[in-house]
């Protein structure tokens, strides 16, 4: 007996091992990761290739739009409707959603009814078929007491393909599963429902949404999770979804945001691109179907061939005597026989091996152990290889996401759905593992979706009525910001009325029209070294320019102003500036050198020559005791002399307005305008010098002084005028004061008026506060608050961020609103400053931003036109070409502003042919300059 047992057990070792038979039967379908690898990156080329205009025709993948443009963010909330069509049977439901219903609050609550869908109908005219899907609906609604009286919303599932251009809108491309009905292919699905609602009598509904399956599985799993930018089926069919940066998506107009993508990848190799991956059972699959050479990836992944797959490769082994003896039974034979619930059941980690003799007995194939272990593995080979080819797909799509992204790991949640992958035991873990193999770098998670398609419907139709309540209320809030032509034409003639009124000597205009002195630009003769100091704002430079012939060079040093000592005395302040400049001549080796020097002051000043300017307020976050009132020219002399280690001839005080006009003129004689649109706005003009009313009466003054034997201030400034060598003279009108007496209420918003609250200056430099860069981060602020406390923005979180003054600076503006910025980057802006929000809320802060910057370039092109056309009519020319310098970071960096306020002029001054040039080193130049070309007239 012992000899017996011991032969039989050499015996069987020297048999073959089944598993390594079947393994050398079917090496082809062992896919290795470097195979893998190669699948993904084959997809990854056919998902660029399906969203390219140019491609997509040709594209086997189609990457059809759905116009779902949101996941859930956990506050849709609704009563809903929703029809699941897409197979033998369909689905009616009522969705409740956040309706504090159900075992807790929050949850999802849905009762539905199945009902059939006869043979007949699958095959019969369209028509018929919806209105059968529309009688059941009305069946549904009265078997659940729902109330006839009113429009219900409704979501409808249609898991077919489809071409959407929008969201309640989709074109039938082909039936699939059976369905056949006559009629409806290359039209509207979602019309056709609606027609047959309209035929049924008493049914009064509103279809929201229509989705793929596909979609409506990410949508349920989005519900719970916020990370869940992806669907799989892995059923009788299978497809994926996944959310795509709009950009990207070429057949869909927009640029900003996400949509979700239909990818159909069934449809993955019909063009040959798996032709060097598919056996020859594949092939056969293939040739008997009813679409052969179509959905060449659905065939060796899904529910519907898997079983047929292994049925092949068993008869074809049993044929080569490698099963069974080489007998083979009719039941083997015949197609069908081996269904996808038997390749599950045989691939059981604990019963696979009995499941299979129970397989193979009722197929009359009386198999051994051997022909059982063989089998089982057939089917474990099979079903891998179809779980490694829905990994080397999602790998691809997961790629994508990250490289859109820009991103070096990934944190996604992937909603499954699906008979595969819900019932063959060794599904999800084979698929999890080889994803997460594939990409080491990404963290996935995967989620089943439960009811994935009829609540994800409903979902889709939450999220859309959800959006559509958001946009519109977000949209009345900027509406605000959004000025008409008429609005414009009113703030260019109140500017105009402003600038008249402020030229009059007796006038109280805000603004205030403030003679330069500065009656010539350059004529290109200017030569020699000159100093420039330059005080604008939070620093101040020092600056050496020599000019040679129509050349300059400059060098220069930064300072920086303290707080403290901006908001100081006038004595500490202008001791800080002299300590500075002390410093620079020191750096140049010009210390003991007395040069003529320009002093660029960028404050409200009243002058009464070139050299000499009273503060008349602070600007800008200035606020220095003892200055306003005083000579400002004085009280840098009286701090240099303190010193007594410097000697500065300071021959000229220009504002950076002014310098900005000069430095440009220098280069082109047709400038006549300088412009600051940066941390402050203003203007300067050459105005003719008859019509400034202030330079009369002072020289009224100036000559009865002179009859009374007192001294002429102005004596030069009258004598340049008696002599009329001079017939023009730059005036800084102050323009940011505009508004300052009410004018501008009309336009001014609630924002503003909290902006304005909330400054130094109360109820002053209205304009400017619209305008320039000091203010415009901190009015989006307000809007963002404001929107964030209704809800609206941020799920209604307040953070202490958003809660702090100047956090949003106007830097962030022109970041935002650039084109080549990615909203994913645009969300790393406001994660910096502690916002976080999803990919919507960053286009609600973008589009802030623009109507923000817009209204600001806007009202500036109104000003400047005003301008243009005050200058046109002193000269009582028919059409004007003039230059404009301008200068400040607001024009500069900002990606629209220019744009905006070239256009804007062009619209509003249509007489006027207006140059916008930029200013280089204007201020410091354009000082240098002026005490050029004022030292040569005092010199002559």
């Amino acid at each position: 007996m012992f000899v017996a047992h011991l032969v039989s057990f050499y015996f069987s070792k020297l048999q073959e091992d089944p598993t390594k038979k079947v393994d050398r039967f079917l090496h082809a379908m062992r896919l290795n990761d470097d195979q893998l690898n190669e699948l993904s990156a084959r997809f990854q080329a056919e998902l660029k290739k399906g969203l390219s205009a140019e491609s997509n025709a040709a594209a086997a993948v189609k990457m059809l739009p759905t116009h779902v443009c949101s996941t859930p963010d956990g506050s849709e909330k609704g009563q809903f409707l929703a029809l699941d069509l897409g197979g033998s049977k369909f689905k009616v439901l009522q969705v409740k959603v956040r309706e504090c219903v159900g075992i807790k609050k929050g949850d999802v609550e849905m009762e539905e009814k199945i009902y059939p869908v006869p043979d007949e109908l699958l095959t019969g005219r369209a028509t018929e078929l919806f209105d059968h899907v529309s009688e059941s609906l009305k069946d549904f609604m009265h078997e659940k007491n729902i109330s006839l009286e009113k429009k219900h919303p409704l979501a409808f599932t249609f898991s077919f393909p489809c071409d959407q251009s929008r969201l309640d809108q989709g074109t039938l491309l082909n039936w699939s599963k059976n369905y056949k009905a006559r009629g409806l292919q290359g039209k509207d699905v979602v019309q056709a429902l609606r027609e047959a609602v309209e035929r049924t009598e008493g049914l009064d509904v509103e279809i929201l949404a229509m989705v793929n399956d596909t979609v409506a599985t990410m949508m349920t799993c989005g519900f719970d999770d916020s990370y869940c930018e992806v669907g799989i089926i892995v059923g009788t069919g299978t497809n994926a979804c996944y959310m795509e940066e709009l950009r990207h998506i070429d057949l869909v107009e927009g640029d900003e945001g996400r949509m979700c993508v239909n990818t159909e990848w069934g449809s993955f190799g019909d063009d040959g691109a798996l032709k060097d991956f598919l056996t020859e059972f594949d092939r056969e699959v293939d040739a008997a179907s009813s679409n052969p050479g179509k959905q060449i990836f659905e065939k060796m992944v899904s529910g519907m061939h898997l079983g047929e797959l292994v049925r092949l490769v068993v008869l074809k082994m049993a044929k080569l005597g490698k099963l069974f003896d080489g007998r083979v039974s009719d039941a083997l034979r015949t197609k069908g026989k081996i269904t996808t619930a038997d390749v599950a059941a045989m691939d059981e980690y604990r019963n696979g091996l009995k499941n299979t003799k129970d397989v193979l007995d009722e197929l009359d194939l009386n198999p051994s152990d051997d022909d059982c272990i063989a089998v089982q593995h057939v089917s474990t080979i099979v079903s891998f290889r179809s779980s490694n080819l829905v990994a080397a797909g999602l790998a691809a799509i997961l790629t994508r996401i990250r490289q859109n992204r820009n991103m070096g790991a990934l944190r996604i949640t992937v909603g499954v759905d699906g008979t595969v992958y819900k019932t063959h035991p060794q599904y999800p873990k084979r698929l999890h593992k080889v994803v997460r193999r594939l990409l080491p770098e990404c963290q996935v998670r995967f989620v089943l979706s439960e009811s994935g398609s009829s609540k994800g419907a409903a979902l889709v139709a939450a999220v859309a009525q959800r959006l559509t309540s958001l946009r519109r209320q977000v949209s009345e809030t900027l509406s605000l910001f959004r000025l008409k032509e008429e609005q414009l034409q009113l703030v260019k003639a109140r500017m105009r009325s402003g600038l008249d009124a402020g030229l009059r000597s007796k006038s109280s205009s805000t603004i205030k029209m403030l003679p330069s002195f500065v009656y010539l630009t350059p004529d290109g003769t200017e030569r020699g070294k000159y100093l420039a100091l330059d005080l604008g704002g939070t620093n101040f430079r020092a600056l050496l320019v020599r000019f040679k012939k129509q050349t300059s060079r400059l060098y220069h040093k930064i300072y920086t102003i303290p707080l403290e000592i901006m908001q100081g005395t006038g004595e500490e302040l202008f001791d800080h500036l002299a300590q500075c400049v002390c410093d620079f001549l020191d750096y140049m080796g010009l210390k003991n050198t007395r040069l003529p020097a320009g002093f660029t002051f960028s404050f409200p000043c009243e002058q009464s020559a070139i050299d000499t300017g009273t503060l008349v307020a602070w600007t800008k976050g200035f606020k220095a005791t003892d200055s306003e009132g005083h000579d400002v020219v004085s009280m840098l002399r009286e701090a240099i002399k303190r010193r007594n280690d410097i000697d500065l001839d300071i021959v000229a005080l220009i504002n950076d307005t002014v310098g900005t006009m000069m430095s440009c003129a220098h280069e082109d004689q047709r400038c006549e305008i300088g412009m600051i649109a940066g941390t402050g706005t203003n203007l300067c003009y050459m105005e003719e010098l008859k019509n400034i009313e202030k330079i009369e009466q002072r020289a009224t003054k100036t000559e009865e002084k002179t009859q009374k034997g007192e001294k002429n201030e102005n004596a030069g400034a009258e004598k340049n005028k008696k002599d009329g060598e001079m017939q023009k003279m730059c005036i800084n009108t102050e323009w940011g004061g505009l508004g300052d007496d009410g004018c501008l209420d009309d336009i001014i918003t609630l924002y503003d008026t909290e902006v304005d609250q909330n400054s130094i200056n109360q109820g002053k430099q209205r304009f400017e506060k619209m305008t320039s860069g000091m203010y415009l981060g901190e009015v989006v602020r307000q809007v963002l608050l404001d929107l964030t406390r209704r809800g609206l923005l941020f799920k209604g979180h307040v953070s202490e961020t958003l809660k702090t003054p100047g956090i949003f600076e106007t830097k962030y503006l022109s970041q935002i609103e650039s084109d080549r910025l990615a909203l994913l980057q645009v969300r790393s802006i406001l994660q910096q400053l502690g916002l976080h929000g999803t990919c919507h809320d960053s286009i609600i802060v973008k589009h802030v931003c623009l109507v923000v910057s817009r209204r600001a370039a806007q009202l500036c092109g109104a000003g400047m036109a005003a301008v243009v056309d005050k200058i046109r009519e002193n000269r009582g020319l028919d059409h004007l070409d003039i230059a404009v310098g301008v200068d400040g970071s607001l024009y500069k960096l900002h990606p629209h502003f220019s744009q905006v306020l070239k256009e804007t002029v062009r619209v509003m001054a249509p007489q006027c042919d207006v140059t916008f040039q930029p200013s280089e080193e204007g201020s410091g130049k354009g000082a240098a300059l002026i005490a050029a070309v004022a030292r040569r007239k005092r010199d002559v």
